[in-house]
């Protein structure tokens, strides 16, 4: 019993010491929807000192609690949590995302930023988490269909091609439709350069934070003079403080899943046969098919129907024989934290392999970048230092599509006797000179022989400062330099034993040539940033200049080869030099009504003095109304009306220094002789000093939704917008007026107007199971209001014979496809060469043709799926375009009978001869209607499962293991072989592949 009491009051006196002891609590901070870590949330004991925050992997350690504590734990974007400490060791915190996150969200605008919220353009911004999945090879798919009137194509299938990228169908007729692209600040060239695929194709997806797109002229005007076709601004990721390494691995397979519908062998002999006894072909067609027999010397009895005598045949599918099954590899490591503890910094490493599916096309990038941006003076001085450093190599593939599809299918690949590297090739002898003329040439042997490679390094950085003054804090200095500099190089050879280097006579010449070219960018920016409150009005004014400039010089050898050819040259374009001085102004009064305004005045030197400057304006209002109107409601959480205008520029012409007085030294038609000897003299060149500008005006109103706390959230917007002053190349000149009788010069006008919508839903938001959808839409109408003298501009080449079969006209969509109306007999066949006399004159002549369609859609839609169950995730995205037209130009130039022997030798058509029945190729046939064909589709970009293993590695990183598909299916009734191509013409592309795709993403 008296041992009892002791203990009893030994356990009394600790009582006091147990109520004052501190313990530690450690734990992690997930994504309450995809259950990812979460780094960087903020853990703060409430009333206390004490804090910290979460590493990379979402974990924290937070030690001197006592019982009692108030643990709360916050992250912009996401609700607050507070956890009570009462003793325990460990707790799991999962965030939801804030029902007000959209007014957290910070959108890039040009020299600066503003809130979501607060932002009075019609501006997109999408983040990494909402990057498309998949084998995104360049930049701008992540953004594939995320985006409401933004449309991008690559309009073909080559490992690192660059895309068409068009926001709100472009502004131009003429000069480019391609909008400005500001990486880290730094505006870039959208011009490829040598050895490389495509401007975006040496930057590293995995780099990329965030896209904004800006769409109207109030969001736009501020980059003046190339800001008339939009604007994307790409923000890289930056460094940490804390320590984390992330490593990203991805692996496709693909293969070709869809061909052009040509006649098999069997088929074809058939159809040769047929059309030889019906007297289409000439007699005899059927010995010429397969290869002769040397064993023999009959020849075929046409009363054999399927046997061709004196001949052996062979089954070749010429599609399947220029195409293989493709590897992609993608590597990337990214090191993030402080350096010495004081400046964050991150490092990453990539490696990108691509095949094409053409035989010998390859796409290799190795890139690396580094980014410091410490803080200094408690965040009075900030710097960021980006450089970034790609080597691209390319082995480039001929376009062999079109040969491949008209090739003979009993024809073989190779041919053991052929003195052309043992492959087939139409000849009449054993040497390399007794090749025979106005044949096709062996696809297979083409790719192969031919070796077409580039390289191209590419250097592109900024260096940043951005300082608040000590003394008046509310003004800020920044100046921003930029540096893009490529050095790409190509070499092209073709040996003197293929048939598709040079020729000259009988004799094979080979090619090798070589040239090289160097593309410099230089950015200066200066501005001044001044932010004050005064009661109810916050005023932002920002004020600067900015110069650019452009150097252009290369190197080109021409054909060595070629004894004719011109020699080798080196070449330097004239520096292209951009000045700007820019202001903006944003007024914010109770938070309810926004004002801004900004004014950019450019100068560049492809102008003449009179016409080098202009003046952009913009102006935008906003209100929101939701404060005001529905304060109270439960469904409306967020609502402003926003109401914009503004004139952006287009310099981006094909001439750049047209308005310069030139002489060009002249041919010997041009000389004049002195005595016996002939003198060359300047021949002065056609010149317009009143080049200028493309101008845009554009209206715009929009209203940005929030509802039921921001669950559902998007944006709807009606626009009209009108360039001026369009450049034609080819405007005819008054007679004696210039040097030439046509010529660049601004003349005409066209027009755009459309809607936006956009919808971002979370249907399922729990603690296990979330769901959220991205929709949007897009439809616009493009309007030709006037041309150069009123005329007509034809273009877009129908078939192979010199015709065109598209035209600009006013009051039309550009574009638009001009054709005879086919007529039809009883049955519904088609007649061939029968079309409407639309002018009732009684003669079928081009005053028949009349405007059927055009390529532009009646409406494009973007839809995308992320769906999460635990450590679970399935996402998809899927792109439609309903109601564009396309001209089937392979069906208008090969779908006809006689065409099976189109020259001394046999040759494949489309099976699609089968339902028309047409017979003979001709100018009119070609541009009939007929061949106008609904190019509406439902695309599957990509389908992706995946699975998280949160504390993998005992806990020490996590592991997300995934599979999925890239170009999944496509659902159209369009014939050919995809209907997603640029400028409405199908005449062959590069048919993109099907990827089975596997990775994993490791984070330590």
């Amino acid at each position: 019993m008296k041992t009892i009491y002791k203990k009893l009051l030994f356990l009394f006196l600790l009582l006091p010491f147990g109520a004052i002891a501190q313990s530690a609590l450690s734990g992690v901070v997930v994504d309450g929807k995809s259950k990812q870590p979460l780094p960087g949330v903020n853990v703060i004991v409430q009333g206390a000192q004490n804090s910290t925050s979460t590493d990379f992997d979402g974990k924290f350690q937070l030690n001197g609690l006592k019982n009692g504590d108030k643990v709360v734990f916050s992250f912009i974007g996401y609700d607050s949590k507070t956890v009570t400490f009462s003793g325990q060791k460990s707790v799991n915190v999962s965030l939801d995302e804030s029902a007000n996150q959209l007014q957290e969200v910070v959108v890039q605008v040009g020299y600066g930023t503003v809130k979501k919220k607060d932002a009075t353009g019609s501006v997109a911004t999408v983040t990494a988490k909402d990057f498309n999945k998949g084998a995104n090879v360049t930049a701008e798919n992540l953004l594939n269909g995320r985006v409401a009137g933004v449309t991008i194509n690559a309009g073909g299938g080559a490992p690192g091609t660059g895309s068409q990228i068009r926001i709100r169908g472009g502004s131009s007729l003429s000069a480019s439709n391609d909008p400005l692209i500001v990486i880290d600040g730094l505006p870039v060239t959208n011009t490829t350069n040598t050895g490389s695929t495509s401007i975006l194709a040496s930057l590293n997806p995995n780099d990329i934070e965030s896209f904004n797109v800006l769409k109207d002229a109030s969001a736009t005007a501020i980059y003046g003079s190339r800001a008339a076709n939009g604007v994307i601004i790409i923000n890289t990721k930056k460094g940490s403080k804390k320590l984390a390494v992330e490593y990203n691995f991805q692996y496709g397979s693909g293969k070709l899943f869809n061909k052009v519908d040509v006649f098999n062998a069997k088929d074809f002999i058939s159809q040769v046969e047929a059309n030889t006894i019906n007297g289409t072909l000439s007699a005899g067609s059927t010995n010429l098919l397969g290869v002769d027999d040397p064993t023999t010397l009959i020849t075929d009895d046409l009363t054999t129907p399927g046997v061709i005598e004196g001949r052996l045949l062979y089954n070749t599918d010429w599609q399947e024989a220029i195409y293989r099954r493709t590897d992609f590899v993608d590597n990337s490591v990214s090191v993030r934290g402080s350096l010495f503890d004081k400046i964050p910094a991150k490092l990453t490493l990539g490696n990108t392999y691509q095949q094409g599916l053409r035989l010998t096309n390859d796409f290799t990038r190795n890139s690396a970048s580094v980014v410091l941006n410490p803080n200094f003076f408690n965040d009075h001085l900030k710097l960021r230092v980006n450089a970034n450093f790609t080597n691209e190599r390319n082995r480039f593939a001929d376009g062999v599509e079109g040969t491949a599809i008209r090739f003979d299918p009993t024809k073989p690949i190779y041919d053991a006797a052929s003195p052309y590297d043992g492959y087939f090739e139409y000849r009449n002898g054993p040497t390399t000179s007794d090749f025979l003329t106005q044949v096709p040439r062996n696809p297979v042997a083409q790719l192969l022989q031919t070796s077409d490679r580039g390289e191209n390094n590419r250097v592109l950085g900024n260096f940043e400062i951005d300082y608040k003054f000590h003394f008046f804090p509310d003004l800020r200095a920044v100046v921003n330099l930029g540096f893009d500099e490529s050095n790409g190089e190509r070499t092209r050879r073709v040996g003197t034993t293929a048939l598709t280097g040079f020729i000259n006579g009988n004799t094979l010449y080979g090619t090798n040539e070589y040239s090289e070219a160097t593309r410099r960018n230089k950015l200066l920016d200066a501005y001044f940033v001044y932010n004050k409150k005064f009661s109810k009005v916050n005023f932002e004014l920002t004020t600067g200049y900015s110069y650019q400039k452009f150097q252009v010089y290369g190197y080109n050898t021409f054909n060595v080869n070629n004894p004719t050819a011109q020699p080798p040259r080196a070449f330097a374009n004239p520096d292209e030099v951009l000045i700007g001085i820019f202001g903006r102004t944003n007024i914010s009064i109770s938070d309810k009504y926004l004002f801004t305004f900004s004014l950019r005045r450019d100068g560049t030197s492809r102008f003449s003095e009179d016409n080098r400057w202009g003046n952009f304006p913009s102006a935008a209002f906003a209100w929101k109304l939701g404060d005001d109107i529905f304060k109270d409601s439960k469904t409306f959480s967020d609502l402003k009306v926003r109401l914009g205008w503004g004139i952006t520029g287009q310099q981006a012409i094909p001439v750049g220094d047209f308005y310069l007085e030139r002489y060009n030294v002249g041919d010997p038609n041009s000389q004049y002789y002195f005595a016996s000897s002939p003198y060359p003299v300047g021949v002065p060149a056609p010149r317009n000093p009143n080049l200028k500008w493309e101008t845009t005006t554009t209206y715009n109103v929009g209203l940005d939704y929030g509802l039921f706390g921001n669950r559902i959230t998007g944006a709807l917007d009606a626009f009209y917008k009108k360039t001026d002053d369009l450049y034609f190349g080819d405007t005819p000149y008054a007679d004696g007026s210039n040097f030439s009788n046509s010529g660049p010069a601004n003349i005409g006008s066209f027009s755009t107007k459309g809607i936006e919508f956009s919808l971002n839903a979370d249907v399922i938001k729990g603690d296990n199971l979330n769901w959220n959808i991205n929709f949007n839409a897009t439809k616009f109408e493009r309007r030709i209001d006037e041309l150069p003298a009123g005329s007509d501009v034809f273009f877009g080449q129908a078939g192979g014979t010199g015709g065109t079969v598209q035209i600009h006209r006013e009051g039309y969509t550009p574009g638009s496809f001009f054709v005879y109306k086919q007529l039809y007999s009883t049955d519904g066949s088609p007649i061939e060469g029968a079309f409407a006399d639309l002018n009732g004159d009684g003669i079928i002549n081009g005053d028949d043709r009349y405007i059927y369609k055009n390529p532009d859609p009646d409406l494009v839609l973007g839809f995308a799926s992320s769906f999460n169950y635990k450590n679970l995730d399935f996402s998809f995205n899927m792109r439609a375009n309903l109601g564009n037209r396309i001209y089937n130009a392979l069906k208008a130039n090969r779908a006809y009978r006689a065409l099976l022997k189109p020259d001394a030798e046999l040759g494949n058509v489309l099976t699609s001869v089968l339902d028309t029945n047409f017979t003979n190729v001709n100018g009119e046939n070609v541009i009939s209607d007929i061949y106008i064909e609904n190019g509406s589709f439902l695309r599957m970009d990509n389908i992706t499962v995946g699975y998280t293993f949160p504390k993998w590695l005992d806990g020490k990183a996590s592991l997300r293991l995934f599979t999925g598909v890239q170009n999944a299916f496509i659902i159209t009734d369009y014939d050919g072989l995809d209907p997603e191509i640029n400028e409405g013409r199908d005449d062959t592309i590069y048919p993109r592949q099907r990827q089975f795709l596997f990775g994993a993403n490791i984070k330590f």
